[in-house]
């Protein structure tokens, strides 16, 4: 199951997803997980009966556009098609929120998944938190 919440209600369970994920697993720092973002962004968050399991967001930004980003599923629920979850909420709640442009930062290994959806890349390869990144788009 999928909630979308404010970061008032999603902070607890998102950032403990992010903290085990980004900061403990793959080493970005934690001044650098948590941004001015948050606070505006809806983030989804997906559950297995009273678990959050996995997270994602979506940021609005000017012109129609939005910035998905902060995607993790914690390590035990992977592959089982929750990160598509949380993607296919956010595509939808952009598009009933007049989005017709989605970017996103993605993690060179995680391409292929978004390219599933529809994103294509964009630009050249750089480093984000020490971890190399491509940009990819989506017309909606």
């Amino acid at each position: 199951m999928i909630q979308i919440k404010s970061w008032r209600d999603a902070e607890q369970e998102a950032f403990s997803i992010r903290k085990r994920v980004f900061i403990q697993e793959q080493g970005v720092p934690e001044e650098m997980e948590l941004d001015e973002h948050d606070l505006t962004a809806q983030h989804a968050l997906a559950y297995m009966g009273s678990q959050c399991i996995g997270t994602a967001r979506l940021v609005s930004l000017p012109g129609n556009i939005g910035r998905i980003g902060r995607m993790a599923v914690l390590p035990n629920y992977r592959r089982r098609g929750i990160g598509r979850q949380l993607l296919s909420t956010l595509l939808k709640l952009s598009k009933s929120h007049g989005i017709t442009q989605l970017e996103l930062h993605s993690q060179l290994s995680a391409i292929p998944f978004y390219e599933q959806s529809g994103f294509t890349g964009h630009g050249d390869i750089y480093d984000e938190a020490g971890i190399a990144h491509r940009d990819m788009i989506l017309f909606i």
